[in-house]
């Protein structure tokens, strides 16, 4: 049950994050969103905790979210695709952008949030990375890169809190169907889609279900794991 906790959520606007928002909220969890575009989510003021505009890239500004060292849930969904391109030919402003958001991101969060889920003996942490991150997709050398980022980096964390309560894993999805990866290019997306083994694109509500475990205290012996959601196609 995690009836009652306090869940944030980058990325909240759509996608992966707004259907977390949303399965956690039936959940009963008090949930808080962020998003670099907060106003797309004022229609759901009534539903959520707290709505916040906040660059997650912004060490200071994450640091700055009221009540940000008191959440006990914490799903981080922000991240971009960055550039469609072979990686040699990657323009290194655009190769930084996707790092900084991918990854320092993620890192700001949880450096804002993790420290009182350890003074409070509980807290879960579930990061969205990618399939993209174990197994690399040509020409998007950035994304693959931040994603394995991630996958390494909850598990380095996860290591060092194994004893505090707060445990903290990773999801590696395949191909979602979320404005974000519909707007991927035709044959990068098709690329993507002939991987899977079940011929079709997950949908963030199956994505959502999985954290909904992740986030709840039925989850309790699994930390620093990155859980495939990919209909088939990882398998190991």
């Amino acid at each position: 049950m995690t009836a009652g906790r306090r869940a944030l959520v980058t990325g909240a606007g759509s996608g992966i994050g707004a259907a977390c928002v949303d399965r956690l909220l039936s959940d009963g969890c008090r949930v808080a969103a962020v998003d670099l575009h907060a106003g797309d989510m004022a229609d759901r003021a009534g539903e959520l905790e707290a709505i916040h505009e906040v660059d997650v890239t912004d060490a200071a500004a994450v640091r700055a979210i009221d009540g940000i060292d008191e959440v006990d849930i914490v799903v981080q969904s922000a991240g971009v695709v960055g550039p469609n391109v072979p990686l040699l030919e990657t323009p290194a402003d655009e190769w930084e952008r996707t790092l900084r958001v991918n990854v320092t991101g993620i890192f700001n969060v949880m450096q804002a949030t993790v420290g009182g889920m350890v003074e409070r003996g509980w807290g879960r942490v579930v990061n969205i990375a990618s399939i993209a991150g174990k197994e690399g997709n040509p020409n998007l050398g950035a994304y693959s890169t931040s994603k394995g980022a991630v996958i390494a980096m909850t598990k380095s964390l996860a290591k060092e809190l194994a004893t505090t309560g707060v445990l903290v894993n990773s999801i590696a999805p395949a191909v979602i169907a979320t404005p974000m990866n519909l707007a991927t290019a035709p044959e990068v997306l098709d690329y993507m889609l002939s991987k899977i083994p079940m011929g079709r694109l997950g949908q963030p509500e199956e994505v959502a279900a999985l954290v909904s475990w992740l986030s709840s205290e039925d989850c309790s012996f699994s930390t620093g794991a990155c859980y495939d959601i990919s209909g088939g196609r990882a398998t190991y």
